[in-house]
């Protein structure tokens, strides 16, 4: 809870401080650095990995006190964090997109 209230108030701020189409960027770095701060800021790891359509890893970040982020890195080197949040909850087994999840 307190991670989405610090990255909302930090979002709120730099719609302030930006033109729009600057305030609606993802965040983007080195991925190292990225991974870094994931590690040491918030105890997460990686839990699962994929290709997107583009040539993109996609990589989801979890931790045991239920914090994730959603990671893409471009194959040029650049990493963006697409989304985090909080209230993870890892599902023992696939459902079908039918199933209900709870």
């Amino acid at each position: 809870m307190m991670r989405s209230v610090i990255l909302l108030g930090g979002l709120a701020v730099a719609s302030f401080m930006c033109s729009p189409a600057i305030a609606q960027q993802a965040v983007c770095g080195d991925r190292d650095e990225i991974v870094a701060r994931l590690e040491s800021g918030y105890q997460e790891s990686t839990t699962g990995i994929g290709l997107s359509a583009s040539g993109g890893l996609v990589e989801l970040y979890t931790s045991e006190k239920g914090t994730w982020t959603l990671m893409l890195s471009q194959p040029n080197g650049v990493s963006c964090l697409m989304a985090a949040g909080d209230n993870w909850e890892q599902v023992d087994r696939a459902k079908t997109a039918s199933q209900p999840v709870y």
